[in-house]
């Protein structure tokens, strides 16, 4: 079996790394668990989990980064025809000459 070398750490520190990962990773499950009870009472009260999780990750999300994901999310469904179905969609696919798929 390998030793430590003195120089760069010792085994307390490494005893000492290892039981605040062990702690931590017990905090994020506990977190975790609590997480899933407050989605759980959401979905109680009626609300869509699936939704409501999508609404967590978007407010995560930089401005930026969340324009430019709505952005592409606008071009690919025009592209795809998947907008003509609705009034606004019809008039903005005649507006820009685009042909509604068929």
């Amino acid at each position: 079996m390998a030793k430590l070398k003195s120089g760069n750490f010792s085994t307390d520190q490494l005893n000492q790394l290892v039981a605040r990962i062990e702690r931590l990773e017990e905090e994020k499950k506990a977190l975790g668990d609590d997480i899933k009870e407050v989605y759980a009472e959401a979905k109680a009260h009626g609300f869509d989990v699936k939704i409501l999780r999508q609404v967590i990750r978007l407010r995560k999300m930089d401005k930026a980064d969340l324009d430019e994901q709505e952005t592409l999310l606008q071009v690919y469904m025009e592209a795809l025809g998947m907008l003509a179905d609705t009034p606004l969609g019809g008039a903005a696919m005649r507006a820009a000459g685009v042909e509604a798929a068929a």
